[in-house]
């Protein structure tokens, strides 16, 4: 039967696996407690960074309805479970990794998907969501100024032709329309 401790701490990563847009799978060895500390701190308050046991945590997953992680579960194993912005916490772990290449990215989970380490590092390269939500107001404003000009310029062409009309009677003097009553006689 399985100790009590261990069925909490199942439970605890499998409730934090159910409550995560994004969790990554890294390999910690070689690393120093100051170092996981400046790796925690710079994931930020979306994400949190938990060294776990392979085995409870292959469980957990399993549990969370996660089993495409069972490979990655070899060796010193950490998880950064992110509840924010999943594209900001895999630029933290990329950069850290730059820096520290006792950190090995080996894959994780993205809303249900698995993904390899070259994809988590691909979504790395991807910009925040706020600047993807800008650029997509850019675009449907530009839209929309050209739907805007679209649509004036049947009117100011009109205004244009109409004011060009009526520059040519005012040089040509008035002469050349005959007056409604004259046209009777």
């Amino acid at each position: 039967m399985a100790r009590p401790d261990k069925a909490a701490s199942v439970a605890e990563l499998a409730d934090k696996f159910r409550s995560s847009n994004a969790a990554v799978l890294t390999e910690y060895r070689g690393l120093t407690v100051a170092q996981l500390k400046t790796l925690r701190r710079s994931l930020g308050e979306n994400a949190t960074y938990a060294v776990v046991k392979n085995t409870l945590t292959k469980i957990a997953a399993n549990e969370a309805g996660i089993s495409t992680l069972d490979d990655h579960f070899a060796g010193p194993t950490a998880v950064a479970f992110v509840t924010g912005d999943p594209v900001e916490s895999a630029k933290s772990l990329r950069d850290f990794a730059k820096d520290n290449p006792n950190l090995i990215i080996k894959g994780g989970v993205l809303d249900g998907k698995a993904l390899s380490a070259d994809e988590i590092k691909k979504l790395a390269d991807l910009e925040s969501r706020e600047v993807l939500l800008a650029k997509l107001a850019g675009a449907f404003k530009a839209k929309q100024s050209q739907a805007a000009a679209l649509f004036q310029a049947p009117l100011s062409k009109f205004v244009r032709t109409a004011e060009a009309l009526r520059a040519k009677v005012e040089e040509q003097g008035g002469a050349g329309t005959p007056a409604p009553a004259e046209a009777a006689e």
